[in-house]
């Protein structure tokens, strides 16, 4: 037998047993990503009485936004100290993991207080930004043919790891700190799987590094600009929706808790249907011009957010029939995710080499910064006005992002080089 087929043979394989591990693992890790938000209502009812109730609800925002910002910290951080360089992404997976899961097991003994508490999510936060980017990178690693698909299934894990505090939550009878417990002990088995199982693969390639005196360059790149603006249209309403779609369906069906958490995981956990649908289609022209790659990545990304600014605006139309509105929301939910991974690989595509990982730091924290002031905004308009006027307002977002990859896809800059 042919020996670079059996080399093929066992490197397919190699790479379809780390894809499976590496998902697990993510899916487990980041269950930690929205515990506070799981249990925030028991949270926040056990803050000091004399704290207002509207003040004690504001406050308890600032649980899931305080991950936000502690992930676009920890972002530029390990950038800016070349952790990527001076470890492998393997170690930094696992360090980090452990890290996460031990700031999530204080939150539980901190929690009675507000400050504490919010300042143990956003170190949370702080250290998943070692476990997402890094197990990206590996996969990168591991993939060359079908990349597209294996970070569409690896992004599924981890959207359905996202859901699961809330699933956990929705079992009647477990207390809310063994809610936040199960996510720790999660992210450790996560961490021990990566260890034991994971490797990293014959196309890892080195961690471009940030540099920040080139962001003029990047400013300048027209083609970038508007791949930002996509992505930033794209966080704005995810994170929207994640972050309230409990409360919104709890507000609008009137039903027991547990049963408007049981929908909440299905609304986040169908988003792996449409990371694995994108990734799926974002590699059909993989051996295509680079133009007409990014050109069918931007095509993704559009069709993703033209289903979610409908279901934006239909959410709000339906809101009082419980019903219509769990529909639409599964059907916001598979789209909302979809293009999540696109947006990276288009950066990727369209940056200039000499700062493609400044470029990819700054498009993250830049993201996650502004999924923190919009989490906090849809709260003041549903003060204000009500969940219909927050849930219409979630659509500009993807009404930006739509806007400017159809910009990108008309742009006569994209490289034509194969």
């Amino acid at each position: 037998m042919n020996t670079s087929v059996v080399t093929g043979t066992r490197r397919e394989t190699s790479s379809r047993r780390v894809l499976f591990f590496l998902s697990l693992a993510e899916l487990l890790a980041m269950s930690l990503w929205f515990t506070g938000t799981a249990v925030l209502p028991e949270v926040t009812r056990i803050w000091n009485s004399g704290i207002p109730l509207d003040r004690r609800l504001a406050l308890g925002s600032w649980l899931t936004i305080a991950v936000q910002i502690g992930f676009a910290v920890g972002a530029l951080a390990f950038a800016l100290l070349n952790v990527p360089d001076i470890f492998s992404p393997i170690t930094v997976f696992v360090a980090s993991a452990i890290l996460a899961a031990a700031a999530n097991a204080g939150f539980t003994l901190a929690a009675a207080e507000p400050l504490p508490a919010i300042l143990l999510r956003g170190a949370t936060g702080f250290f998943l930004a070692g476990v997402y980017p890094p197990g990206m990178k590996i996969i990168a690693g591991w993939f060359q043919k079908g990349r597209g698909l294996a970070l569409g299934i690896m992004i599924g894990a981890l959207t359905v790891g996202s859901a699961v505090p809330h699933g956990v939550n929705s079992v009647g009878g477990i207390q809310w700190r063994a809610v936040v417990l199960l996510g720790s002990v999660q992210a450790l088995i996560g961490a021990l799987i990566v260890a034991l199982a994971v490797r990293e693969g014959p196309y890892a390639m080195p961690q471009a590094r940030l540099d920040l005196s080139q962001i003029g360059e990047i400013v300048r790149n027209r083609p970038l600009r508007l791949a930002n603006l996509g992505y930033l249209g794209h966080m704005w309403e995810l994170y929207s929706m994640w972050g309230w779609i409990a409360v919104i369906l709890a507000a609008a069906s009137g039903w027991s808790k547990s049963k408007s958490e049981l929908e909440t995981t299905a609304v986040i956990a169908i988003g792996a249907v449409g990371c694995i649908w994108a990734g799926a289609a974002s590699d059909r022209l993989q051996h295509s011009l680079e133009a007409a790659r990014i050109a069918q990545r931007a095509r993704v990304t559009i069709i993703a957010m033209s289903v979610s600014a409908v279901c934006c605006v239909v959410a709000a139309l339906v809101f009082h029939s419980p019903v219509l509105l769990l529909l639409v929301a599964l059907i916001w939910g598979i789209a909302v995710i979809a293009d999540s991974a696109q947006f990276s690989a288009i950066i990727s595509e369209v940056a200039q080499k000499s700062y493609i990982g400044t470029a990819l730091t700054l498009q993250t924290a830049l993201g996650f910064l502004l999924t923190a002031f919009v989490i906090r905004l849809m709260a003041a308009i549903e003060a204000r006005f009500g969940w219909q006027v927050a849930l219409a307002a979630m659509a500009l977002g993807p009404l930006l992002g739509i806007w400017a990859m159809m910009g990108l896809m008309k742009n006569r800059g994209l490289p034509e080089s194969p």
